[in-house]
């Protein structure tokens, strides 16, 4: 079974409903058999690369609030966030583009990394004093400690068509899928979830589509000829 997740780096719900997501998915009985694959989502593609601000201003900017607000708006995910187990700065963060990012989660992908990276990006943008949009570099220095070539991660980065079309395709099909936001999760293409729900939704959702999940039933009367890793029968007259 596959779970596909569209999330965004500079989303703080997609950063604890990961957490809460991977603690039911660990105690999933058909844990071995689940497939998960990270989907891209900006949640500010029109901003231009470089352009970062202080998340509080951004947030008062956006939705209209008073700087208190949004501090303690800040202060309220720190809690949720400390209550999944992660660290949480709900002090002095900024906020920009995350385009590169998802380019190099599409690496990431290929190089069979893509959790160890997207999981390296939450915590260096929520947890950690350095920002993730300080400049390319940090970025290979995460892509190197999630186990990706230094070289080959500075490459994609310089090339800003690489990936790209990957990128653009994960979020016109969130578009088709109906998400207008994000975390959000799709299970074996038959279930969607929205949000950083608790582990018990999820936890009823992965054995609600597990339970509906068909796995390959095989028609074989043992008399048909076959092909396989020692050749082929050759018929004999």
């Amino acid at each position: 079974m596959r779970v596909e997740i569209w999330s965004d780096i500079a989303c703080p719900w997609c950063y604890v409903g990961k957490a809460r997501f991977e603690k039911a998915l660990d105690a999933f009985p058909h844990r071995d058999g689940v497939e998960v694959v990270h989907r891209s989502f900006e949640l500010d593609p029109g901003r231009a690369k470089g352009d970062t601000q202080p998340v509080l201003k951004m947030l008062t900017k956006k939705y209209g609030m008073s700087e208190a607000q949004a501090q303690a708006g800040e202060d309220n995910l720190g809690a949720q966030a400390a209550a999944e187990g992660l660290d949480y700065r709900t002090r002095d963060r900024d906020h920009g583009n995350t385009f590169d990012m998802h380019r190099l989660l599409h690496l990431a992908k290929e190089r069979g990394r893509q959790d160890e990276l997207i999981q390296a990006l939450y915590k260096a943008n929520f947890a950690e004093e350095r920002s993730v949009f300080d400049s390319d570099e940090r970025l290979v220095e995460l892509a190197a400690g999630a186990g990706l070539d230094a070289e080959e991660a500075r490459k994609v980065l310089a090339d800003p068509t690489a990936y790209a079309d990957d990128v653009r395709a994960d979020e016109r099909e969130a578009a088709e899928l109906g998400a207008n936001g994000v975390p959000f999760f799709v299970l074996d293409r038959k279930y969607g979830v929205s949000g950083a729900q608790p582990a018990e939704v999820f936890a009823q959702a992965l054995t609600q589509a597990w339970g509906e999940h068909s796995p390959l039933k095989l028609i074989d009367n043992g008399d048909a000829e076959a092909c396989g890793p020692d050749g082929c029968a050759v018929p004999q007259a």
